[in-house]
């Protein structure tokens, strides 16, 4: 446990500075250096549809390592193949998925080509982008098997921001035309798998030699079929994160524009969300071994605290954001106001994503794993169904709407298959009680008048906020862990 809790607090200290670098990225930098929506929306546009390219080709294997590899973990027999087939499988299936890629150009410039031509315009960019999003999320995998979570959050929460910083400057210098900040941008996304590479060579775990036993370990029938599920519900999952953007840039008018202004509203929830990637980062390996070993005491406790300690702090960042969501606009373009709903509702859905806990997790590397694709199918559905239906007279705003209402719907019924599965599930009387001090902490917030500075109004507004919020935590007693770190803190600095 002292080594997921270190590893927790190094990856959510990491995505915290790196989120603060991607704010000034997503509110500052972008916008104004770039001086175009269609120009910021295609960065966007090119981000999500990576990782949809990425998962087609690797086939299942990011979650098939989290199941299986510690059945494989033998460090002596360079750990039998592992990473040779985590590596050798997805690699053939991009270039099959490639192949399709280019023969789709056609369909893409029909659907995409009057609303968003600068999408068509760099359609092969996508390509090597995609490649290296696949090495990454190859290779992090293998790493997270390993216990090893921290350098890659380094890599993709804070390095990469920087060097999109660092490239958009050198564009809005003039020293580089739009065409060469979009190669540099896709350098700058493809560096931390080639930093991985190193990592790996540095810890002496690059084991690319296929291992004698390597189909004898495990059923070669129950990897091919665990596989095939993870394929079609990691393509599910990670289609719904593209789904969005390709429907408002192909419905709305104002095509990649839209994009901006929705995909800027998405980001800025995001950071509600930083404790709890950073924490399933290094729980997806103790989870598979819970399930090895057959600890469901152990699962449950785990399932219950992470929970609780997601949401006290996902509550206090939502609040955060949410009171303060027109003193983020004013730094921006004016247009960009239009995401401002976006905000609300994505951030309502990233509330239940991480009151919910690791339901996905628990699911995925179980043997009930089929319900996720399930679940999947199912959101990828609703959201292409609802999307249709209030992106025409809503726009962005009924995007996001219909993300909220999908991830909650799905989310609900992932905490009841776990429930009924495994007989536990995380909510409780403390989990009530937070909402309730979050209620109290935005009354506050409301209730003070708006100051004549935007700086000082942020200041004091979060310092309200925080203070009320975190005092009430703390006198409740309504998280054990909190309590417990607070006590350890004051101790270390009264000591």
């Amino acid at each position: 446990m002292d080594v997921i809790r270190k590893q927790s607090y190094l990856n959510t200290l990491i995505s915290t500075v790196g989120m603060v670098v991607g704010y000034l990225n997503t509110v500052l930098v972008l916008p104004h250096f770039l001086n175009d929506p269609d120009k910021v929306g295609l960065t966007r546009f090119l981000i999500s549809v990576a990782p949809v390219f990425a998962q087609f080709a690797a086939l299942g294997f990011t979650n098939t390592s989290a199941r299986f590899f510690p059945y494989f973990r033998d460090r002596d027999k360079q750990h039998n193949g592992f990473l040779f087939l985590m590596l050798v499988i997805p690699l053939a299936g991009f270039v099959v998925v490639t192949a399709l890629f280019l023969l789709l150009k056609p369909a893409v410039i029909d659907y995409f080509g009057k609303n968003s031509p600068l999408a068509v315009e760099y359609y092969y960019y996508i390509i090597p982008l995609s490649f290296f999003t696949l090495l990454f999320l190859l290779l992090d995998a293998y790493l997270r098997a390993l216990y090893k979570s921290v350098v890659q959050t380094f890599l993709q929460d804070f390095l990469v921001r920087i060097l999109t910083m660092v490239t958009a400057a050198l564009y809005v210098l003039g020293w580089v035309d739009f065409q060469w900040f979009v190669i540099l941008f896709i350098a700058a996304n493809s560096s931390s798998a080639l930093i991985c590479i190193v990592y790996l060579l540095w810890l002496r775990q690059f084991f690319v030699r296929p291992g004698r036993n390597m189909f004898q370990i495990v059923p070669i029938k129950e990897v091919v079929q665990y596989g095939f599920y993870s394929f079609l519900g990691g393509i599910s999952s990670t289609v719904i994160t593209f789904t969005d953007s390709a429907m408002i840039m192909a419905m709305s008018p104002r095509g990649l524009a839209d994009v901006a202004f929705y995909t800027t509203g998405y980001f800025i929830t995001s950071a509600i969300l930083v404790p709890y990637r950073s924490m399933n980062k290094v729980l997806t390996a103790q989870v598979a071994d819970l399930f090895k070993l057959g600890d469901f005491p152990a699962l449950g406790h785990l399932y219950k605290r992470m929970t609780r300690v997601n949401l006290v702090i996902g509550l206090l960042l939502f609040l955060g954001i949410w009171c303060n969501v027109d003193n983020i606009f004013s730094f921006m373009p004016p247009e960009y106001s239009a995401g401002r709903y976006v905000i609300l509702f994505m951030g309502i859905a990233r509330i239940f994503e991480l009151g919910t806990g690791l339901n996905a997790m628990i699911l995925i590397t179980s043997h009930r794993y089929r319900y996720d694709l399930i679940l999947n199918i199912l959101m990828v559905a609703l959201v292409i169904t609802t999307n249709y239906l209030l992106i025409p007279p809503f726009g962005i705003n009924g995007a996001a709407f219909a993300s909220m209402l999908v991830f909650v719907a799905v989310n609900m019924l992932r905490v009841a298959f776990v429930a009924f599965f495994f007989k536990m599930q995380p909510f409780g009387w403390d989990s009530l009680a937070l909402l309730a001090i979050a209620a109290v902490a935005f009354v506050a917030s409301w209730l003070l008048p708006r100051l004549p500075h935007v700086l000082l109004d942020i200041a004091v507004r979060f310092a309200l906020i925080t203070g009320i919020y975190a005092g009430l935590v703390l006198m409740s007693k309504v998280s054990p862990e909190v309590n417990e770190g607070f006590r350890k803190t004051k101790k270390r600095f009264l000591s």
